[in-house]
């Protein structure tokens, strides 16, 4: 059968269910009415008001769930969310028939009734939810577990991106929750984040540029679904190459998007960033304004628009805005503050902070990577088109309350506060995912501190400062991987566009040897990761 006739079909079912449980709340209301002795009006006056009045005046309340997408969009979430919003609706609806009522019908009820039965509406659209969630509770979580361990077999989840700081963790949940990964990566950082995953026949990896057609139509086939991690991350990395950063960060996904959507594929999720709100002092939601204040965020913004002007019955794309990440990986990453500040008091007892009123969301990565699989297997119409911040309100902090918690577990420290001309400050609300998902961090601020104290304490970790753990330190050192060939650079040029900014073609002019791009095939040969990385 057509799906689109069956979800109407389904809709309409939900819909009059609800119309019957509001009968049947108000028949009950006005029974209690009647029988509440002589002051109570007649069993004909109650006889007449239901059938003259409040009959046909219920059959708005479908109509008002209809607009607060009861039956729509609420599908996948959680049940705590559905409840609140079930009863807002009919709170809506309850005064909508009520002004109805008084305007078209003289009063027939005392004050008390009319307010019973807008209390009765809102416990049938609230009971309805919570006892279908309660029969259904059991054969839900097995349908869940059995598509945990059963549907993911039968798919092949494509991570673009997926050897990087997030990428390797997502793909070994990915992995671990039973799902067949391919893996395109062209390896700037070399495969020592991937390398205990190699092993795993549920994985296939390939080594490639996500900016070469030709790698990515071979990594598309038979995938059912495909996350794009891939990107220069962080402004310092992104302004080291602007034109490079361009290429990689959008137009790549540009082209990505159209071999997707040339393949089939559905779902599309796009991990992008907390940073394209620039600065202010509110408290950011996904319905906030965006103003990005460097390249990185501009360019994940721009791809976030591509993506959602996009969406359509057939091409599903999510949007995962990244609070700021902290945390080891198989790969650990010191440019980011709560990993750079708790390794520097480690190894130098001394941290600088610069603003230290400045706020900044943060997540741990190993969250990051939850939530990122979670999107995944969430029911297709909680996320098609929709924009999540990846957090957690409780983990909005200010720099100086970061330094203090450093303080509290390497006690030595001594905190240095700076002020300059960077004001750029930001809080995020994380409440939409924890209603649509029932995403909650597992880790605080407090355990990626002391999870980085004791990598240093075991010697797991000898030099911070090493250019392998930093982005923008080691693209400093190596240079950018540069695209394949000028086809390449064309084909970015042309997906770029020319409203926007312009790609510059491959360099020819000389370069310091410590700056020559580097070579896709030879990039995991010849650099050697320090010793007591983490493996």
């Amino acid at each position: 059968m057509n799906p689109h006739f069956d979800r109407w079909v389904e809709r309409l079912a939900r819909a009059f269910v609800d119309l019957v449980a509001i009968q049947v709340a108000g028949a009950v209301t006005l029974a209690w009415i009647g029988a509440r002795g002589s002051s109570s009006p007649s069993e004909a006056v109650l006889a007449h008001y239901y059938f003259h009045a409040f009959l046909p005046l219920s059959l708005f309340f479908p109509v008002v769930h209809s607009l607060f997408g009861l039956y729509t969009r609420l599908r996948g979430y959680t049940l705590g969310y559905k409840l609140r919003i079930s009863a807002l609706s009919a709170c809506v609806g309850a005064l909508l028939v009520g002004f109805l009522n008084v305007l078209f019908h003289r009063p027939q009820l005392p004050s008390y009734g009319v307010l019973s039965l807008g209390l009765t509406a809102i416990a049938a659209a609230t009971g309805v939810r919570w006892m279908k969630d309660w029969l259904f509770h059991r054969e839900s979580e097995a349908t869940r577990k059995a598509a945990l361990v059963a549907a993911p077999k039968s798919k092949t989840v494509l991570v673009v991106g997926g050897a990087g700081y997030i990428g390797s963790m997502v793909t070994a949940k990915l992995l671990e929750r039973g799902y067949r990964v391919r893996l395109l990566d062209n390896l700037l950082y070399g495969k020592r984040s991937i390398e205990a995953l190699l092993s795993n026949p549920q994985l296939e990896f390939i080594q490639g540029d996500s900016r070469n057609i030709q790698d990515v139509v071979r990594a598309m086939g038979d995938v059912s679904d495909v996350i794009h991690l891939a990107a220069i991350v962080g402004d310092p990395a992104c302004a080291e190459d602007d034109a490079n950063a361009l290429q990689i960060n959008y137009a790549a996904t540009r082209m990505i998007l159209e071999i997707a959507k040339g393949h089939g594929i559905q779902r599309f999720l796009f991990a992008s960033s907390c940073s394209v709100y620039g600065s202010s002092d509110n408290l950011m939601d996904e319905k906030s304004e965006t103003e990005p204040i460097s390249l990185y965020a501009e360019t994940k913004l721009n791809s976030e628009r591509v993506l959602l002007d996009e969406k359509s019955r057939s091409f599903h794309p999510t949007i995962l805005r990244f609070a700021t990440v902290f945390g080891l990986a198989p790969r650990p990453r010191f440019d980011l503050v709560v990993n750079l500040l708790t390794a520097k008091a480690m190894q130098e007892g001394l941290i600088t902070i610069y603003n230290g009123d400045q706020w900044r969301p943060f997540i741990h990565v190993n969250d990051v990577a939850s939530a990122v699989v979670d999107t995944l297997g969430a029911p297709l119409e909680a996320v098609t088109g929709e924009t999540f911040n990846v957090g957690e309100d409780r983990l909005n902090f200010t720099l100086a309350q970061i330094a203090e918690k450093i303080r509290t577990h390497v006690p030595h420290t001594r905190i240095e506060y700076v002020e300059n001309s960077d004001r750029r400050n930001y809080r995020v609300s994380f409440r939409k995912i924890k209603d649509c998902l029932g995403f909650a961090a597992r880790y605080s601020v407090d355990d990626g501190i002391l999870e980085i104290k004791h990598a240093f304490e075991r010697g797991e970790i000898l030099n911070y400062r090493h250019s392998f753990y930093s982005n923008v330190s080691y693209l400093k050192e190596r240079g950018h991987v540069h695209a394949k060939s000028e086809l390449d650079v064309q084909v970015m040029a042309a997906f770029a566009g020319t409203s926007w900014r312009t790609i510059s073609p491959v360099s020819k002019a000389p370069r310091p040897s410590h700056l020559l791009p580097v070579s896709l095939d030879r990039s995991t040969e010849s650099f050697d990761p320090p010793r007591g990385t983490p493996s």
